[in-house]
């Protein structure tokens, strides 16, 4: 499935992985929100942990076709993510997300906490109350 990826920290526009990771493979780029998710710092990152009631700002990206596999690889690998391994930091999920520009509703791939990350920073982490990492 070539899903959109709604990117909320370092693959935003004008961060460090976005050049490194983004240009020259999107077609699109525009603000969105994924509504059901907050934001807590990392350690040089963010990490969304999905929560009712909750709203994280970032891009909705689009990928140009001939480059959506690698970059989908690329992406699993920048966060540290395989399917089923109990050692995920991320975890990458089917969620909709919002467009600003228009309100509608995208079916997008996110990178959210892995559970075990999630209960960690619940308990210990410090929230970003705006949900939108670069304005923290």
């Amino acid at each position: 499935m070539r899903l959109p990826f709604f990117v909320y920290g370092t693959l935003r526009p004008g961060r460090h992985n976005h050049d490194a990771f983004l240009r020259g493979r999107t077609r699109a780029e525009a603000p969105a929100h994924l509504t059901g998710a907050v934001l807590y710092e990392g350690p040089g990152y963010p990490y969304a942990v999905e929560e009712p009631g909750g709203v994280v700002y970032g891009e909705l990206v689009t990928a140009v076709p001939e480059a959506y596999a690698r970059l989908l690889l690329d992406l699993d690998r920048l966060e540290e993510y395989a399917p089923g391994d109990p050692r995920n930091l991320y975890e990458r999920v089917e969620r909709g997300v919002t467009c600003e520009a228009d309100g509608r509703s995208v079916r997008a791939w996110v990178y959210v906490a892995a559970p075990s990350v999630a209960v960690r920073l619940r308990a210990r982490g410090k929230r970003i109350e705006s949900g939108d990492w670069p304005a923290r």
